[in-house]
């Protein structure tokens, strides 16, 4: 499993966001169309019919935002050493963000977890973007680009790739 951009490749598969579990919400990307997991979304949208991909909500890497989540882990390190009731601050969901499709039938929202704890830097947003927008473009380009976000997964191993290579791999598949 790795992060690479707004996507979290696990093995052959393709996911907006953080990959759900149970009832989480989540965006799965197949060869047959965008899927939409979790209470409250569900549906398979087929490439054929969808427009356009957008994203929203997405939390940019800043210097803030790094301290603001050094602050929370070491705050709830203290609440848990100091209380023995459960979970402290930390024990909150990560944000979500929306993927937005514009399809035949009209226009869908569709919410997933964030995957970066500290948010993703803007290159990455960026060229997330111009990915999304890609596989949109037609039957071929999706499905070509889709097969080499899903064979790349199957073959990495160890883990999320670092900054520089992740942002590699997305310029790489946009072409």
């Amino acid at each position: 499993m790795a992060m690479v951009g707004l996507f979290w490749i696990a093995e052959g598969d393709v996911y907006v966001g953080a990959k759900p579990s149970g009832p989480a919400p989540g965006v799965r990307l197949t060869p047959d169309g965008v899927l939409a997991l979790g209470d409250g979304q569900s549906g398979l949208h087929l490439w054929e019919d969808v427009r356009a991909l957008t994203v929203s909500d997405v939390p940019v890497k800043s210097l803030k935002r790094q301290v603001g989540v050094v602050t929370d882990v070491a705050l709830d390190i203290v609440m848990n050493l100091a209380m023995t009731l459960g979970p402290g601050v930390g024990g909150e969901a990560p944000p979500l963000m929306t993927l937005g499709m514009e399809a035949h039938d009209g226009e869908y929202e569709m919410k997933a977890y964030v995957a970066a704890a500290v948010g993703y830097s803007p290159t990455e947003v960026d060229l997330s973007r111009a990915l999304l927008s890609r596989l949109t473009e037609g039957a071929a380009t999706m499905a070509t680009t889709l097969a080499a976000m899903s064979e790349w997964g199957r073959t990495w191993e160890g883990g999320t790739p670092r900054g520089a290579q992740r942002e590699e791999l997305l310029r790489r598949w946009v072409g």
